[in-house]
């Protein structure tokens, strides 16, 4: 999997919101996902958690894209 980029944009909310997610190797044989989420346009908050392979990244990584679908976020690209 690349590098994924959600939004979910209501006006009359007044809520533009991005989430972007990544599996990436790290320095130590391991793998990571990365989220990055905040506010469309704004630097946001970043996390990444560590996984002993690249498919438990992934599973997470779907995981967390079925949520966030659940809460009205859209692919972007």
């Amino acid at each position: 999997m690349s590098d994924v980029y959600l939004t979910r944009v209501d006006a009359s909310q007044n809520m533009a919101r991005y989430c972007r997610m990544t599996v990436q190797p790290t320095l130590f044989g391991k793998w990571s996902l990365v989220r990055e989420w905040g506010r469309v346009g704004r630097g946001g908050q970043v996390r990444v958690v560590p996984y002993p392979s690249e498919g438990e990244a992934a599973e997470a990584m779907s995981e967390l894209l079925r949520r966030r679908a659940r809460r009205g976020y859209a692919i972007v690209g």
